[in-house]
């Protein structure tokens, strides 16, 4: 259905040029794009949470020095490529005393070996471990 006065001639009108162009352009850039994305998705990430629960003698000013110790961590250790922290805001009241969620993400295992071996690390276990109560760490592959 192209034209039937140009298909005596071998030839393509204009428009039907225009129209295979358009096809054309849209399939190279539907590849493209579906590439684009896979690449810029990883597979999956090593996620890193740790859960702090603090004795009740800690002062704000001393679990804040951790929050502060913890949050300069992805300064100091390359391959922490991912921070979050947070207080629990839940009212379930299923925390069960754990008040403090820091979340470290590394592309691989060997990343998480180089943060948890790293001096900085090691600095700010000194800073948490006597305030303290009790610490949940659990480690999971997230999966885009």
């Amino acid at each position: 259905m192209l034209n039937t006065a140009a298909s005596n001639s071998g030839r393509l009108t204009w428009g039907a040029c225009a129209i295979l162009g358009s096809l054309l352009i849209a399939g190279i850039m539907s590849q493209t794009s579906a590439a684009d994305k896979a690449a810029a998705k990883p597979e999956k990430q090593l996620r890193h949470v740790v859960l702090y629960k603090f004795k009740a003698e800690t002062t704000p000013q001393q679990i804040q020095e951790v929050v502060d110790a913890f949050s300069a961590l992805p300064g100091k250790i390359n391959t922490i490529t991912g921070f979050e922290r947070g207080t629990n805001v839940s009212e379930e009241n299923k925390s069960e005393g754990f008040t403090h969620c820091f979340v470290v993400t590394f592309r691989d295992i060997a990343g998480r070996a180089v943060y948890l071996k790293h001096p900085a690390h090691d600095e700010y276990v000194k800073v948490v471990k006597d305030r303290r109560e009790k610490v949940i760490v659990f480690d999971y592959w997230a999966e885009g």
